[in-house]
């Protein structure tokens, strides 16, 4: 984390259309930040969405090319789309919360004003967090994604196990059979990976989490590595299809023979953290953890 050297001017507003109660907080947040000083736009999606009379760009990636922070209204849903399709650019990310429960949308909806003052007073500091990316494999085609949370490989509609055969780094892991397998990214620990029994991780640690989902033995855990490691998985199994899925948003089949190659991606992407908020309060006011005195 660093503090940053220039203050925000330019700021760039996308919501997820999808959900209705958005729309008023981004009108609220257009008045706030206009009665800041701030310049701000919008993605046409949220534009119309809106109905906002201020300057529309292109698109979410020419609108982050042009803007200092880019305020993202939405769950982590939201979040995880709007981060791949900035990945590696400047811009810095803020999420707005109008979902559930969420760990990339930092600000609640009623704190947007309070959240807004701090962000033209400079209080706050950018969390460099790093994608993964997965090559696929699949007969003679071959194609990249990237996920800032993780990837899933998964039995689809299937109701039998299937079996995936694991290296780490050109070395062999383990043959899994299993409902399916999560490999995940720092800052996705907390979303499939949690749910599967895998532990919370730091979003600092240069680890990649590998969840197993209902192995079909008790001697499997699930497994940290170096970020820098190059997993390699095959399906294994015949006469069924997998599926693959970036970020749980978009999905690949997957066949006999088929290899996904996971590694940690050049790209980054630059989320803005308000100062006096850190990974571990939100754990404790996420989880409602408030601990005990011995």
């Amino acid at each position: 984390m660093k503090k940053l050297a220039h203050s925000i001017r330019h700021i760039g507003l996308v919501a997820n259309a999808d959900r209705p109660a958005a729309a008023r907080t981004v009108r609220r947040a257009i008045g706030l930040l206009e009665s800041l000083h701030h310049r701000v736009s919008c993605d046409p999606v949220t534009a119309a969405f809106v109905e906002a009379s201020v300057p529309v760009a292109e698109s979410i990636a020419h609108l982050a090319r042009d803007s200092d922070l880019l305020l993202v209204f939405g769950g982590d849903g939201t979040m995880l789309r709007v981060a791949r399709e900035v990945a590696g650019l400047p811009v810095l990310i803020l999420g707005v919360n109008a979902g559930n429960l969420g760990f990339l949308t930092a600000v609640a909806s009623d704190r947007l004003g309070e959240a807004l003052k701090k962000i033209s007073h400079g209080s706050f500091t950018v969390d460099e967090r790093a994608l993964i990316e997965a090559q696929l494999e699949c007969g003679s085609s071959r194609t990249l994604q990237s996920a800032l949370n993780d990837f899933v490989i998964g039995r689809g509609l299937t109701s039998r196990l299937i079996e995936l055969e694991v290296s780490v780094n050109d070395e062999l892991l383990t043959r899994y059979r299993c409902d399916g397998l999560i490999a995940s990214s720092p800052t996705g620990s907390t979303a499939y990976s949690l749910a599967a029994g895998g532990a919370i991780v730091s979003p600092d640690a240069e680890v990649l989490i590998l969840t197993p989902i209902c192995p079909h033995t008790l001697s499997i855990r699930p497994l940290v590595v170096n970020l820098n490691a190059v997993l390699k998985v095959k399906l294994v199994s015949s006469r069924l299809i997998a599926t693959f899925a970036a970020d749980g948003q978009q999905q690949t089949e997957l066949s006999e023979g088929d290899i996904v190659t996971i590694r940690r991606s050049s790209r980054t992407v630059r989320l803005l953290r308000l100062e006096g908020t850190n990974f571990f309060g939100t754990l404790r006011e996420k989880f409602g953890w408030s601990g005990s005195n011995v």
